[in-house]
């Protein structure tokens, strides 16, 4: 065969094998930039996942917290209406099968009671749901109010502190620095075959890389949305269930202030016998909603890096307790 015949095959086949290479990269290249974005579009709707249950959770953890420090600020009035009674018996402990309420404290319930008007007057967002989630039973200013307010859930969000161990940061932090967005994925391309497949050998490592961050996240994200289900399903039973008895202690309360206040009786012998009973499940109705206020709904992971746990099988039992004594005192 003549050379210049030689020569034109040998440089035919060299450009057909650049070309296959460049279609090879061209190839590799689009793979990569549909998997960073496929990665990109999955850790975006994670994240809003993650948003929005944080949202949903937040508000429950606020309504419980509320409604708590609600309660726990009326005992005040309580307290200032039952020491009015003269000759009243010290209702003492009561305990009945797993029910267990303690006894009235005048002292107790007055600072609980002025620590949980200062946390309902405070402007800082959190500091309800800081309460709800804690379960802090000495509400005093500069007590564990300051610490509520000034440094703890309530700066950093109730229901962050809630998750503990910064979990929610590494669910929700972005991609990470090795990653490319799509957009930046065809800048700066060399031009010939083998260039090119190298380069889209190299996009197609860093897709990969971002594509298993993503996975990373969205293992982490999924197990702080499964936490916040279960915090939030607890805070809206437990809250159903403070209400119910908030309620019945709301009506008591009332007939208690109608009978001090209005009729004039402070005398206990001037009480009928369905009156002392009325006052007495009163002050047992104090005592049941003063020990569920207390009931913390997370318990803290010893580790610091560990995510809590919802206070389940004790949020169960107050539950059940309250219930119980309603029914066993007919309090509907």
């Amino acid at each position: 065969m003549p050379l210049p015949l030689i020569l034109g095959v040998g440089a035919a086949i060299a450009g057909i094998t650049g070309v296959g290479s460049g279609v090879h990269g061209a190839v590799k290249m689009k793979e990569a930039k549909d998997t960073m974005k496929s990665a990109e579009q999955r850790h975006q709707e994670n994240q809003l996942k993650l948003e929005k249950k944080y949202e949903i959770t937040s508000q429950y953890m606020e309504d419980l917290g509320k409604q708590e420090l609600g309660i726990l600020s009326s005992f005040n009035e309580f307290s200032e209406l039952f020491e009015k009674i003269k000759n009243r018996p010290q209702f003492k402990e009561y305990e009945k099968d797993d029910i267990r309420i303690p006894e009235y404290d005048k002292e107790e319930l007055k600072e609980i009671s002025s620590g949980a008007s200062a946390a309902l007057g405070s402007a800082v967002a959190g500091v309800a749901g800081g309460f709800a989630a804690s379960g802090a039973v000495t509400l005093s200013v500069g007590g564990s109010l300051g610490g509520l307010v000034a440094g703890g859930m309530a700066v950093q969000n109730a229901t962050l502190a809630a998750i503990g161990g910064g979990a929610i940061a590494s669910g929700s932090v972005a991609l990470g620095t090795a990653v490319l967005s799509a957009a930046t994925l065809g800048v700066g391309l060399l031009v010939g075959g083998v260039a090119f497949s190298l380069t889209g050998s190299s996009l197609s490592d860093k897709a990969d890389e971002a594509w298993d961050q993503m996975k990373c996240a969205e293992k982490e994200i999924n197990g702080i949305c499964s936490y916040l289900n279960e915090l939030s399903s607890t805070a809206r039973k437990y809250n159903s269930v403070l209400e119910r008895v908030n309620i019945v202690y709301k009506r008591y309360l009332l007939k208690l202030k109608n009978l001090v206040v209005i009729q004039g009786k402070t005398n206990w012998d001037d009480f009928s016998d369905s009156e002392k009973q009325e006052t007495k499940n009163l002050a047992l109705l104090v005592g049941l909603l003063y020990e569920m206020c207390k009931t913390p709904l997370v318990l803290k992971s010893s580790d610091e890096k560990g995510m809590n746990k919802v206070n389940d099988m004790e949020i169960k039992r107050t539950i059940n307790n309250a219930e119980m004594f309603l029914e066993e005192r007919q309090l509907y």
